[in-house]
């Protein structure tokens, strides 16, 4: 089945504009395939404004979040794959919510293991938790 993360964020982050809100996305910076500016991350992690005064190009798609922001006056391409969104919020509030953590995708071929079995099921229950 397909995340519902990509969905989940593009549905909070409308919800989070619609009431005057600004919303923030928390990043894994060290996730696989995350572009953002060197030296803004901080403990592996990045938060980043993305209303709409403060981005241009903002493309939320399923693979991933793409726009271009400033930092330190000037001009980055930032991707953020969808499954480094560690949490999307409003900054005035911080009403949101907070994604479950995944593991960077290996690179190169996924090897199909000695019993045959494809892709390792994540161990133990989604949760879901309150973000105030």
């Amino acid at each position: 089945m397909i995340s519902s993360r990509p969905y989940l964020v593009r549905a909070l982050y409308e919800w989070i504009v619609d009431n005057g809100c600004t919303p923030h996305l928390l990043v894994d910076a060290e996730y696989s395939g995350v572009q953002v500016p060197d030296g803004f991350a901080t403990e592996g992690q990045i938060v980043l404004n993305v209303s709409p005064s403060a981005v241009r190009g903002l493309e939320m798609k399923n693979e991933a979040v793409s726009f271009e922001g400033r930092f330190g006056g000037v001009s980055h391409s930032l991707l953020i794959p969808s499954p480094a969104v560690m949490a999307i919020y409003a900054r005035e509030n911080g009403q949101g919510m907070v994604f479950e953590t995944e593991t960077s995708p290996p690179s190169g071929d996924h090897p199909g293991g000695a019993e045959g079995e494809g892709a390792s099921k994540p161990a133990g229950r989604p949760s879901l938790k309150v973000v105030k």
